[in-house]
């Protein structure tokens, strides 16, 4: 069954005011008004998944080399909290995609898992996420992104009943030929490239959704221009901006806090 996303999701969490693809931020998220997050899985050498946005460890954590190199026990190991700076976020650890789910589904977010995998991955990849999705008991409603055609397809066969999106950076002249051979329910694209034209020609067929958007104006101009949803590093300043709803015309709510 598919469960519409909200207007306004928590990209990487809250990525504005806590280490992205942590639990610490999903907590944040929620507090901010936070509906639904959005974050990135990989899968380790033994193929545990992990969130994690790049395929290196480097950026976001104290480790170092490819994700798909270490085991689950190596990369839990690591902070992944102390790169974003101050004492706050000081050891936290890079969730497994069961620890996550746990907590989301503790505070009730929904989640759009984005699958990322390096060249000729993306079905182990998949298959690992897909695992633990069968584990789980249900709660939160749960949806599959990835840039990797080859993992949506095994979704495709193994879980059609978990809702896919097709992620994109610029909207192709062939995305209904792929989304409809994929069997996705939603498309998901770079917002700098988008416009009014665009939009509706995507709106008539499937929910589109765009990444990322963290100006308010920006966010208030694309839902005028038919967006389904955005996502955004500062959730509580779009949602203070164009309100929660899951449909209809964008709210016209004050601008709230600062963007970090």
């Amino acid at each position: 069954m598919d469960f519409p996303a909200p207007r306004v999701i928590g990209h990487r969490g809250a990525a504005f005011y806590a280490p992205e693809n942590t639990l610490a931020g999903f907590r944040i998220a929620r507090k901010l008004g936070a509906a639904w997050v959005e974050f990135d899985v990989q899968a380790t050498r033994d193929d545990i998944p992990m969130l994690l946005h790049d395929a290196r460890l480097d950026r976001t954590t104290n480790g170092n080399g490819l994700i798909a190199e270490r085991t689950s026990d190596d990369v839990s190991r690591l902070d992944a909290g102390s790169w974003f700076g101050g004492r706050q976020f000081c050891g936290e650890r890079v969730p497994t995609l069961d620890a996550a789910l746990a907590v989301l589904d503790e505070l009730g977010l929904g989640a759009m898992i984005e699958v990322k995998a390096g060249p000729g991955d993306g079905p182990r990849t998949m298959g690992a996420v897909l695992h633990s999705l069968r584990k789980r008991v249900p709660g939160v409603p749960c949806h599959l992104s990835s840039f990797d055609e080859d993992a949506l397809s095994r979704a495709q066969d193994e879980r059609p009943d978990v809702p896919r999106a097709l992620l994109v950076r610029e909207l192709p002249g062939d995305w209904l030929a792929r989304v409809t051979r994929l069997q996705c329910s939603a498309l998901h694209a770079g917002e700098r490239g988008l416009d009014a034209a665009s939009i509706a020609a995507v709106a008539q067929k499937l929910p589109l959704r765009a990444y990322t958007v963290n100006d308010p104006a920006r966010a208030g101009t694309l839902f005028q221009w038919g967006i389904g949803a955005v996502f955004t590093d500062c959730p509580d300043v779009i949602i203070s901006a164009v309100g929660h709803r899951t449909d209809g015309p964008a709210g016209t709510g004050s601008r709230g806090s600062s963007q970090k």
